[in-house]
């Protein structure tokens, strides 16, 4: 049956792909992702060769019309991440809205996310949250932490290694050294870690220790 389906992959453990994950990759007509050659490791791991198409921010409104005439000609589609949840800090929702504007079907299992899990180990509270990905470089970035200075939910948001101290250190400035954080670094890999307390606390934690890996943060809201 012609459709997209998204299809979650491993966020660092192998063993967390789940069986129709790769039942839907074996029947797959095209595999999109965003990097073939991580793809191309991960479906060699589970021996399944498919065609794969290289997918992300930079070419996706070029490459749209022509995946949407695929589907439509009767292929199914799926749309995968280098790790994780297509859609979630990833390519996926242009091709998403696209197909629904031509009556495609959509299918996305349920699979990896890092920051559900980080989420859950924080001991923060969980029952209202917003997922906030990572925050403007340049532009923006201060408006943002303004306004979430007065967010009274739980928080949550990713960073790369090398911007780790800076957006720690830009918490401390608008949300306060004493606000309490979750930092999540490797979930589901060998070296997983994480470190809890006061941003005070764990900025002082990363003195003198070079940033390694990718991190899931998470702050408690404003009282």
């Amino acid at each position: 049956m012609s459709k997209l389906i998204l299809i979650p992959t491993p966020i660092g453990n192998l063993d967390d792909i789940t069986y129709r994950a790769v039942k839907n990759l074996k029947e797959a007509d095209l595999v999109l992702c965003e990097d073939t050659r991580r793809t191309l490791k991960l479906l060699n791991h589970l021996e399944i060769k498919k065609p794969l198409r290289s997918y992300h921010k930079f070419n996706e409104h070029d490459l749209v019309e022509n995946i949407i005439g695929r589907i439509l000609y009767g292929e199914k589609v799926a749309l995968v991440s280098d790790a994780g949840t297509p859609g979630i800090s990833d390519p996926g929702y242009l091709i998403v809205s696209k197909c629904i504007e031509n009556d495609i079907e959509v299918e996305c299992l349920p699979g990896p996310t890092a920051l559900i899990p980080a989420l859950v180990v924080s001991g923060l509270p969980s029952e209202r949250f917003t997922f906030e990905g990572f925050l403007p470089i340049k532009k923006g970035r201060k408006t943002r932490l303004e306004f979430l200075s007065n967010e009274s939910r739980t928080m949550i948001f990713y960073e790369s290694p090398h911007k780790i101290i800076k957006t720690i250190t830009d918490f401390k400035t608008y949300f306060g050294g004493d606000r309490k954080i979750s930092i999540s670094k490797e979930i589901s890999k060998i070296f997983e870690s994480t470190r809890r307390g006061t941003i005070n606390d764990v900025l002082s934690s990363f003195e003198n220790k070079k940033p390694k890996g990718e991190y899931v943060i998470v702050v408690s809201g404003t009282k």
